[in-house]
């Protein structure tokens, strides 16, 4: 059996590997990650592992964040310190977890379970865990920006709009702060209320908010532009029109 072990608290990791040579000495682990960056490029080059082990706040975010960019199929066990709110999405969803310090006991015991469930209950795991992972994004109202050695706390209601190019998401607030996000435009829109954001095209969502002037432009397409400036020009589709207009519409009736 090969596992991952995703922590970035060196001490906690040479423990648990410690731990799994006692306890399970036939497991070989693949690897010892730090961070979601690190984890999600590793998990895009290589066969994902038997088992993962996953602490769950890392240094540039939390580890659900993970998810959003790789699709896990291994059975997780996560670890944490204490996180009141996971623990309790995690015994609702009868996921398996292990509290810091960790012990042989309670490592024994988490493989132990693993190793009783048959191929189809594992695959329900996967689900139950996949499935919780999005629900702790979607219910994100504050995104931790990682900026070098700092953590910035970056309000949904902060935002103007997001771009963008080259693989990178940034966010810009109504100051024209802009804000690296490690996470895709399209898990962006799924995080954002629909009511208050709009994804004109493939390069932009923008906040109801930062709307200041649409201008019909070539092709019957519309021009937008923001109370704050934008790296381009942005534009929506003639056939995203008719949607753009009933999102401005669902608050503005009268227009």
């Amino acid at each position: 059996m090969k596992a991952l072990i995703i922590e970035d608290e060196t001490a906690a990791a040479v423990n648990l590997a410690a731990i799994l040579k006692q306890t399970a000495p036939d497991m070989e682990i693949v690897a010892t990650l730090e961070s979601v960056g690190e984890s999600v490029e590793w998990l895009r080059a290589n066969p994902q592992p038997d088992l993962l082990f996953m602490d769950i706040h890392l240094a540039d975010g939390d580890s659900f964040r993970i998810f959003d960019f790789v699709e896990i199929t291994s059975p997780v066990i996560f670890t944490t310190a204490y996180d009141r709110y996971a623990l309790e999405a995690f015994k609702v969803n009868s996921i398996d977890y292990l509290l810091k310090p960790l012990n042989t006991a309670d490592v024994e015991r988490a493989l132990a379970k693993l190793r009783r469930l048959t191929s189809v209950e594992q695959r329900d795991y996967g689900t139950r865990v996949r499935t919780l992972a999005a629900e702790r994004s979607e219910s994100e109202s504050v995104f931790l920006v990682h900026v070098r050695d700092r953590i910035i706390p970056l309000r949904r209601e902060e935002i103007a709009f997001c771009y963008t190019a080259n693989e990178r998401v940034t966010a810009y607030d109504f100051e024209g702060t802009s804000y690296p996000l490690n996470r895709t435009l399209e898990t962006l829109q799924a995080q954002l209320p629909e009511e208050d954001f709009f994804r004109a095209n493939r390069q932009f969502i923008v906040a109801r908010r930062a709307v200041k002037e649409i201008v019909v432009w070539f092709g019957s397409r519309l021009a937008l532009t923001l109370t704050v400036e934008t790296p381009e020009r942005i534009i929506i589709s003639k056939a995203r029109v008719p949607e753009f207009k009933a999102w401005l519409r669902a608050v503005h009736p009268s227009e």
